[in-house]
């Protein structure tokens, strides 16, 4: 059931502001899932516009909160940091480049 409107102006145009700023892609999508939805667009219509599944559209319309964008992230991203220092890389870069013995 579309729900066309249901953002106040202030909240709109902070998701649309938060689209083009964000660099998470995951964010980004579900930004925009409330977007479309609140331009009355169907669960189905943006799931499909997207290329997800509707039930990640239909997860993201319920716990999404277009006041709070903390909750578009999810617990996974908490802890997911990189392993490789840059001197790690480094290393590794230098010793690819050497002829194996």
């Amino acid at each position: 059931m579309p729900a066309k409107g249901y953002l106040k102006p202030e909240q709109k145009e902070k998701l649309q502001k938060a689209l083009k700023e964000e660099e998470n892609a995951e964010i980004r999508e579900r930004i925009l899932i409330l977007l479309l939805l609140d331009d009355g667009k169907t669960q189905e219509a943006i799931a499909k516009f997207l290329g997800c599944g509707k039930k990640k559209v239909s997860y993201w319309c319920v716990h999404g909160d277009a006041d709070n964008l903390e909750s578009l992230k999810d617990k996974r991203m908490e802890g997911n940091h990189k392993k490789a220092t840059p001197e790690y890389i480094e290393l590794l870069l230098e010793t690819v480049d050497k002829e194996p013995k």
